[in-house]
């Protein structure tokens, strides 16, 4: 089903009661800076009290900005309360229910996009891009896997940063830390640091434009699947990647001429539009809740402002406000892990926020090393198993490898990126589980900022094209040489399957 079908729900949108009362004082918010999840405690565990859209003020919120000017943030939010929502309820059900599939071993999910968007780099080209490029993944792995790939981007409302130190200093200067263009600025100086509630309202604007665009592409012809040779971008054109690509689209072309033959023309909306979902980490919690609405057709809150939310490392402790706000509303949800996870914890954690085992609902995204991912997974895995809860398992090969090159930029290694998607597919042919998903923190751009792939960038080479205001991110050529890495454990995947099932019948 096209994005554009589920234009049909209808919402309760009751900004006064359930979002803004001016009659009344918003809750105080008691706020840390604190950068790790705190231990588990027995309260959190017991019977949770009844939901609220702002229950989460009575928690203690981390990460969270203060901003200097109360009654101006309450203004801002009661706008944004009063805006359309940005996403549908169905397009979220829909949502879970491909994810539901992929946590069953029949379908993949494909989460990429930017650390952080900005209000700076925001045009039609880095969208296209970036979504072109997310096409050419979805073809490979569907190529390779025969199943059905879900694509979800980290697009269209991911920009606030969780960090780990409250302040930044430089030559001696302190100020408060960049947590994304929709609190603060980047720029290191007294007045960009200084949280402006009014960037959520141009985030919002702008999460609004990209995912207009997002749709139009998705459905509007751009994504037709005759269109798979003219996906290769101009500056793939001479590479290896690029030649990988091609040969695979003239074998789908092929495939497609097919089909046409046997009667599956192009006029069947499989060949001429495509899914496609957005995401991003759920921190800044005073916008996830002017964007939750009451959906008229089950009587269930959704946050509108994407269709999949995580939360993060830094945020998921069993008592905190963030996994209260979350537990709360019905869109699937995702949870980082890393390798601080204790096994009986993710399991408290995913009944919280999962508490009737909706296949679909938690995504599990592991970040932690190949190395820590061969010891640490496994548990986790076996833990979750024990308690019959329904997850699916992906792999964000991206945080655990974050390192600092010499110049003093940061970087990430695709050798190291590989090894820890290598484990968490061994580690899964090991425990006979499914690995659901990859989480990649990647564009369209042709950037230098992940060194190595098979253009052999360097650290000498970084400094070129280095564009991130955050984390490092897989250029265009390193994201589709690692989609052919992972088809083809896809296809071995597949193959052992049949050739067990084979045996089975003799």
């Amino acid at each position: 089903m096209a994005l554009a079908s589920s234009s049909l729900i209808t919402f309760k949108v009751k900004p006064c009661p359930f979002l803004f009362r001016p009659q009344q004082p918003r809750r105080s918010v008691v706020v840390a800076n604190s950068a790790e999840p705190s231990k588990t405690t027995a309260a959190a565990a017991r019977t949770a009290p009844i939901w609220s859209v702002d229950s989460w003020r009575e928690k203690k919120a981390l990460q969270l900005p203060e901003y200097p000017d109360e009654k101006e943030l309450e203004q801002v939010l009661e706008t944004l309360s009063s805006f359309p929502p940005i996403v549908f309820a169905g397009e979220a059900r829909s949502l879970e229910e491909k994810l539901g599939q992929a946590a069953m071993g029949n379908a993949f999910l494909l989460q990429g996009g930017d650390c952080a968007e900005s209000f700076k780099e925001f045009n039609a080209n880095n969208i296209r891009d970036t979504f072109r490029v997310i096409l050419q993944m979805g073809v490979v792995l569907m190529f390779g896997g025969q199943m059905p790939v879900v694509k979800v981007g980290r697009m269209a409302g991911q920009f606030a940063k969780p960090r780990s130190d409250p302040f930044e200093e430089k030559n001696g200067v302190k100020l408060p830390s960049y947590r994304g263009d929709n609190v603060n600025g980047d720029v290191f100086d007294a007045a960009s640091r200084v949280p402006d509630p009014q960037r959520m309202i141009r985030a919002y604007c702008q999460s609004v434009a990209t995912l207009n665009l997002l749709r139009a592409f998705a459905t509007g012809g751009y994504a037709a699947m005759q269109r798979v040779i003219e996906w290769n971008l101009d500056f793939m054109e001479h590479s290896e990647q690029g030649d990988r690509y091609r040969e695979l689209a003239h074998r789908v072309d092929e495939a497609l001429g097919f089909m046409s033959a046997a009667g599956l023309t192009s006029e069947h909306p499989i060949m001429t539009t495509t899914d496609f979902w957005t995401s991003h980490e759920c921190l800044l919690l005073p916008y996830e809740q002017a964007l939750t609405r009451e959906d008229s057709t089950t009587g269930l809150h959704y946050d509108c402002s994407a269709h999949m939310l995580w939360v993060g490392e830094r945020t998921r402790q069993l008592d905190g406000a963030h996994v209260e706000f979350l537990r709360g509303v019905a869109n699937p949800l995702g949870i980082k892990v890393s390798d601080k996870m204790v096994p009986d914890e993710l399991v408290k954690l995913i009944d919280i926020l999962n508490p009737k085992n909706k296949p679909g609902r938690i995504t599990v995204i592991v970040r932690m090393g190949a190395e820590n991912m061969r010891v640490k997974l496994p548990h986790l895995i076996r833990a979750v198993r024990r308690a019959g809860q329904i997850v699916t398992w992906v792999s964000d090969p991206m945080h655990g490898n974050t390192i600092k090159a010499p110049s003093g930029l940061k970087t990430r290694s695709f050798d190291s990126i590989r090894a820890e998607l290598r484990a968490f597919f061994d580690v899964h042919d090991q425990e006979g589980s499914y690995p659901g998903g990859v989480h990649l923190e990647m564009t369209g751009q042709n950037v230098t900022e992940c060194v190595g792939g098979s253009r052999t960038i360097t650290y000498d080479d970084l400094s070129s094209r280095y564009h991130t205001h955050c984390d490092p991110r897989l250029n265009a050529s390193q994201s589709l040489e690692l989609a052919f890495n992972i088809a083809e454990r896809l296809r071995k995947r597949r193959l052992n399957s049949m050739q067990s099932l084979a045996s089975l019948r003799i």
